[in-house]
């Protein structure tokens, strides 16, 4: 390029963006030493690819020296507003938010998706309350969505027929990301029925995580025959299954009993449709054979995954040798589980409990000092959609 320019260095960080943020920070550097100060576009771009705070906190200094935040542009304050939640600083989020002359669906949006991000549930229906009776500003597709997690969260069943009132008002039903929040948030407030007459609406198209969203909520509910009966009903309609629906059947299929028709749903996935089996469908397939007494099977199957077993299928092991009383497999368990970085603290403390109850002392001793150091981490929410 003979002669480089702000605007051509913004439209080369912003097809960098997908790269990560390396590449990104690295033309913003060169954008500087060719002495082309970031604008309110290079900001705008920047900020979702700030991974940790130091960062943030640099670009955040730098609009506020050069006029970009406050009363200046909504797209930079609004990306502050993300990013903060997105680093796991809601609170300073909601005083970049606080410090807006305006505001609108973009940046209230930032703010439910971020109190729901970092856990912050009531906040964040408090929050999308007074968007439209504070700022009498009106949530898109992309807000309930982010308010239904919150309220899934709290199993707010009232909350969430409020929002799917509002949807229906605002013309927003059938959205098909939408119905799909909608469908799961139902389920996991216990409102199956409400769920079931969303799903079998004909006025809306469903895609596969429609499908899984009602397979899964009747697994949540303990009718694994009716989410196999669902499952077949979506191979019938030509829907190609993921990852995701595998494991909403298979953990149908584990609490139900359902041995011989799992495993079969497992190897059809895996043969039949592509599956790349994840750690968590494995981990299902253990419990499944565990729950059963087919102990040394659930082994078997462990050394034939194709996919490097960590906590959850080890802990499955471990539950079923334990219920089994199969000391031998119990003890290889419990040193695999060891071995691991991570690991659910239940199944730490079945590892405590059980070298407890063969008096070693000196692995009790290890064990509990990992648990109270507090290397365990919760894992984050996952949403429906990428407000991105």
């Amino acid at each position: 390029m003979p002669a480089r320019t702000a605007s051509s260095y913004n439209t080369l960080i912003s097809h960098s963006l997908p790269g990560g943020a390396e590449g990104v920070w690295a033309l913003v550097r060169r954008m500087v030493a060719d002495g082309y100060p970031p604008d309110l576009f290079t900001v705008s771009a920047v900020l979702p690819a700030c991974a940790c705070s130091r960062l943030g906190r640099e670009l955040h200094c730098y609009a506020m020296r050069n006029g970009m935040c406050g009363a200046g542009d909504l797209h930079v304050s609004s990306g502050l507003v993300s990013m903060y939640c997105m680093v796991g600083w809601p609170d300073l989020a909601r005083r970049v938010f606080d410090g807006m002359e305006q505001r609108n669906v973009v940046s209230w949006t930032a703010m439910v998706g971020g109190y729901t991000e970092n856990g912050m549930f009531e906040d964040a229906v408090d929050a999308f309350r007074a968007m439209w009776l504070t700022d009498d500003i009106l949530p898109n597709r992309i807000t309930l969505i982010s308010v239904l997690s919150a309220v899934e969260a709290l199993s707010g069943l009232a909350e969430g027929k409020q929002v799917h009132g509002f949807a229906v008002r605002m013309g927003m039903y059938g959205e098909v990301s939408l119905n799909n929040a909608l469908i799961d948030t139902y389920a996991k407030c216990g409102a199956l029925h409400y769920a079931r007459l969303i799903f079998y609406d004909c006025s809306w198209c469903k895609d596969v995580i429609s499908w899984g969203a009602m397979i899964l909520g009747y697994g949540v509910h303990g009718m694994g025959v009716e989410a196999v009966a669902l499952f077949d009903q979506m191979l019938a309609c030509g829907v190609k299954p993921d990852s995701i629906v595998g494991l909403g059947v298979l953990s149908a299929c584990c609490h139900a009993g359902l041995v011989l028709k799992g495993l079969d749903i497992y190897n059809s996935m895996v043969k039949d449709h592509g599956v790349h089996p994840t750690e968590e469908m494995c981990a299902c397939i253990v419990d499944l054979l565990g729950r059963s007494g087919h102990v040394e099977h659930a082994l078997d199957f462990i050394k034939s995954m194709t996919v490097e077993p960590g906590p959850s299928v080890w802990g499955a092991l471990l539950d079923a040798s334990i219920t089994h009383s199969n000391k031998e497999i119990q003890d290889l368990a419990s040193r695999s589980l060891l071995r691991l970085e991570e690991g659910k603290p239940s199944n730490l403390v079945a590892v405590s409990n059980l070298n407890a109850s063969s008096e070693r002392w000196n692995i009790v001793e290890q064990v509990r000092s990992r648990i109270n150091q507090g290397s365990q981490k919760k894992e984050s929410g996952r949403s429906w959609v990428n407000p991105t």
